[in-house]
């Protein structure tokens, strides 16, 4: 579903802007912690996005698997959460990329082990089309 799991995909070194939560945040109720923090990065952006990938292959993405760019094998983010999907039929994940792979339709790939193996950003909830 792309539901968000404390301790994985949002953690206390994430904020809710990255990880696509900036909706849940409301600014006119009042001041709260690290409200100038959140209020910057909505208004300026930031530096990295949590996105959807899903993959063609069997093997499912771990916590803590680095995403690189397919072209240049450069890291450019870590996988928060993947799992194998039931009613797709092959594995889905998330984790945090730099802001210029976050688009749908994006190729990326995820390092398993001495493989890359490409995954397709994809925005959740994962279905079939």
């Amino acid at each position: 579903m792309g539901y968000c799991l404390y301790g994985n995909d949002i953690d206390d070194s994430t904020s809710p802007i990255e990880a696509g939560l900036g909706w849940i945040c409301k600014f006119n109720k009042g001041n709260f912690f690290s409200k100038e923090t959140f209020l910057a990065q909505k208004e300026n952006g930031v530096d990295r996005r949590l996105v959807g990938f899903t993959l063609d292959t069997r093997r499912v993405p771990r916590n803590g698997y680095e995403i690189v760019d397919m072209e240049t094998e450069a890291l450019i983010g870590k996988v928060t959460s993947g799992t194998q999907s039931p009613s797709l039929g092959h594995p889905v994940g998330m984790g945090y990329v730099d802001n210029a792979y976050r688009k749908t339709g994006s190729k990326i790939g995820i390092r398993m082990g001495k493989k890359i193996i490409e995954a397709t950003v994809q925005r959740p909830p994962f279905y079939q089309a």
